[in-house]
């Protein structure tokens, strides 16, 4: 397999991360000021460095990493940043912009604490001990930390704070030599086994390799990861995303309840993942498949084989430059997402579909101006959708779509060219 060899990075200046636009720079700088000035508040020093982690987006493929399938997935401009120094009392302080009190761990118990699942503290200590049982050395550092990837966004405002912390360790304690692709893993591990989370591993190696990335997690421990040549600044379209301002939380069961569901039907054919059959041994099946697995089962399995192929087909047409027909995949995806994985509304609460509200609305939109996609994106039954539109027709949609939603909820992004970074002095 070809894997990405991750190098490590020169630490960059604000101008390499955040590019020449000086409106956007200035913002930059003030952004950092301040997260510095917060430091120095806290800690009475100066910070030792600073660093960035991306959001991401999924472009391709829609629940299909945890079943060891592919997906296509970018960084955004979009991240969370820290000022940060080691210490040498072996923990954690790290107070975030959005919490009063800080959060402390002690590195000398890396165990899991039950009663610290779904917490800050579980997502550092799990990171903690992921370089510990690799081998890595670990120690404390002092953190302040700031992020405009917004909880609850379909973002990954986890993965992005999970792969910062870990980019903070790879950098004071091993001169940052901790491969990407490592990193990411630690930070999943720790999501699903610390933090109780069951989430699969795009989100992390989005956020920490940077850049358009085609991912296969066929052998998850080692996957395949390619970077996509692709500039959208050149088709003319812009990237959407809209928050349905309904947040994911409490919606732990339903994204477990379709990992199950596709594990029970691999089973049937003594297989442990989905990527491990085929379309045609599921039909030559189906009539006792369903009365093993019944049908949402069946359906979100189905899902599963058909997105893994149009997964290929889209890093096809975008390798070929065809974003035509990369467009029409998307649609593809969004409808699929919809009638077999069925992952726009909670079944916990059938009165409220923000998701489902916000996508009929886009596409009657796209409809009536011949132009552009759409689709669920992430986890789905709340959170975001996706879009991509012409320029033109952004301040349009954005009038049409507030009718409902909030004018902030509606985020114009760009790709960000790198993943997760230590920063020069400012």
């Amino acid at each position: 397999m070809s894997i990405i060899k991750t190098k490590v990075y020169p630490e960059l200046s604000l101008q390499d991360l955040y590019g020449n636009n000086e409106n956007i720079l200035d913002y930059q700088k003030k952004r950092f000021r301040k997260l510095e000035n917060s430091f120095e508040n806290i800690f009475k020093i100066k910070p030792v460095k600073y660093f960035s982690s991306p959001g991401r987006v999924e472009i391709s493929g829609n629940h299909t990493d945890h079943n060891h399938g592919k997906v296509i997935a970018a960084s955004i401009n979009l991240d969370s940043i820290a000022a940060s120094s080691p210490n040498s009392d072996n923990e954690v302080v790290l107070y975030s912009e959005t919490y009063p009190d800080p959060f402390i761990i002690d590195l000398s118990n890396t165990k899991p604490i039950e009663e610290e699942k779904a917490s800050t503290e579980a997502l550092i200590r799990g990171i903690a001990a992921g370089f510990k049982n690799n081998g890595y050395k670990i120690g404390g550092f002092n953190a302040y930390v700031s992020s405009d990837v917004l909880i609850g966004s379909g973002l990954s405002s986890s993965a992005s704070i999970e792969v910062l912390i870990g980019t903070i360790f790879n950098k004071f304690y091993y001169d940052g030599k901790v491969p990407s692709e490592e990193i990411a893993i630690i930070s999943q591990h720790a999501e699903n086994k610390y933090f109780g989370k069951p989430c699969g591993l795009m989100d992390q190696v989005a956020c920490i390799i940077g850049g358009i990335v085609e991912i296969d997690f066929y052998i998850p421990e080692k996957p395949v990861i390619k970077k996509i040549d692709f500039d959208f600044q050149t088709t003319g379209y812009k990237l959407v995303v809209v928050d349905t301002e309904v947040s994911h939380a409490n919606l732990t069961e339903d994204y477990t309840a379709i990992t199950e569901e596709m594990k029970r039907v691999a089973k049937y054919f003594n297989k442990e993942y989905c990527s491990e059959i085929t379309l045609e041994e599921l039909f030559d099946q189906i009539k006792l498949l369903r009365k093993v697995v019944g049908d949402r089962a069946i359906l979100r399995a189905i899902h599963f084989l058909e997105e893994n192929k149009r997964v290929e087909k889209q890093i096809c047409a975008l390798n070929k430059n065809n974003f035509e027909e990369f467009l029409s995949l998307v649609n593809e995806s969004g409808n699929s997402s919809y009638k077999y994985l069925q992952n726009i509304y909670t079944p916990q609460n059938v009165n409220e579909q923000s998701v489902s509200l916000a996508l009929a609305m886009s596409d009657i939109f796209i409809r009536e101006m011949g132009k552009g996609a759409c689709r669920v994106h992430g986890g789905g039954f709340a959170g975001t959708i996706e879009l991509f539109l012409p320029e033109e027709l952004i301040d349009n949609y954005k009038a049409f779509i507030t009718k409902v939603f909030k004018e902030d909820s509606v985020k114009v992004l760009s790709i960000r060219l790198h993943g997760a970074v230590c920063l020069t002095d400012l």
